[in-house]
Formats: C-alpha cells, structure tokens, sequence
C-alpha cells in the first residue's frame, strides 16, 4: 500500500526506497536509507532553523560539548561496558549519516546486540545517566535526575512538510560509502575521563557564578 504514503508526508527519496526493499529485500540497504531520511528530515526545520541554530547550535555550551566530543551515543549492558560512537560538527548531515550507519554497525554487531538487547529489556529507562551507571563495577552514586523531574512534557507543532529529496541531491557515499570506525568503539573507559572532565566543567561554571 504504499501509493498512500505521499498522504503521510513520506519523502519522495524513502519511497522509492521502500519499492526497492520490497522487491529486493536489502535490509542494510533499506536501514541505510532510513537512517539517511531521518537526518535530511530534521536538517531544515531543526538544525537551520533560526531559533535553534541561535540558541542551541551556535551557543557556547554547545560548542564546547562539540569541541570536546561529547556527543555520543552510547549503547550500555548489564555487565557495567559501554559501546557507542561520537560526532564532531554535529550541525553536518554527511557526519550525523555517517554516525548513524557506525551506530548500526555496532548495536546490530553478532557478538553484541544480545548484551544491549539485554540491558533493553532489563533496565527501567528513566533517561538518567543513572540507569546504565548502576551496572559499573565502579559504584557510582546517582547524581543525575530522572528526565521527567528536569524537563516537562514538550508538545511540538510543525504545519508545514516539505520534501527534503526535492532540493537535496543524495550522495552516493551516503548510501553505498563503507562504515569505519576510526576509533575504539569500546568505551567504558572513555566515559570515566568524560565524566571527570564534565564535573571538572560544572565546577568551573558553578565558580563563575
């Protein structure tokens, strides 16, 4: 049924693709493509949009956590690791396609995903750093709140749709480029440094203030 799909605001680009993986049924094709449309989608209406990219992409907090590579996606097991990969110039579409496809590699990896899918469906989510932190062979006490104490439920209105594939030409890398990691995708020991240099921060603006 995929002639209703235009009726959903489903990009051009992704329904070709859909047509594609019901007649050849490439699922590394198809998950590759989806990971393309999700970031072309949220491209114009979030990360050029004026107000976002004034006071979220350009702010100072943001390019010091960009600087310092702070974001990343973790992927945490019940047996206190952490997998996952980070981007530098997150406002870049080629490199938000691109971690998503290392991000792929590593969750749906043979040797892996049983302990991730584990931790899934083990673990409360709370959206606290806390909820994986519980399993570090480190004791750590809980120092970050559940995200419904931080922030209140966020209702979003966006009344426009527009095509991204109309005025987006989708490279060939994007799609059929190879997925490497330049770095260990190991990172257990990694987020302790991060941590210190966190706390290290807080300290820092807390002074200030």
């Amino acid at each position: 049924m995929f002639h209703l799909l235009p009726y959903f605001n489903v990009s051009s680009f992704i329904q070709k693709e859909w047509v594609h993986y019901w007649n050849e049924k490439d699922k590394f094709r198809m998950m590759t493509a989806l990971i393309i449309n999700e970031q072309n989608v949220i491209q114009q209406p979030i990360i050029e949009h004026p107000i976002y990219k004034k006071k979220v992409f350009r702010s100072m907090i943001f390019t010091f956590q960009d600087w310092l590579h702070f974001s990343c996606v973790l992927f945490p097991t019940c047996g206190g690791e952490v997998y996952g990969s980070c981007v530098s110039g997150f406002r870049s579409v080629s490199k938000r396609i691109h971690l998503g496809k290392r991000l792929a590699n590593i969750l749906f990896h043979p040797r892996l995903f049983p302990y991730f899918f584990e931790f899934a469906n083990r673990t409360p989510h709370t959206g606290s750093r806390y909820d994986y932190e519980q399993y570090f062979k480190t004791k750590i006490v809980r120092k970050t709140p559940i995200l419904r104490a931080a922030f209140p439920v966020i209702k979003h209105h966006q009344h426009t749709y527009e095509d991204w594939n109309k005025h987006q030409r989708v490279s060939p890398i994007w799609l059929h480029g190879p997925v490497s990691h330049k770095h260990s995708i190991h990172l257990t020991d990694w987020y302790f440094k991060k941590l210190t240099q966190l706390e290290l921060l807080l300290a820092l603006k807390n002074s200030f203030l």
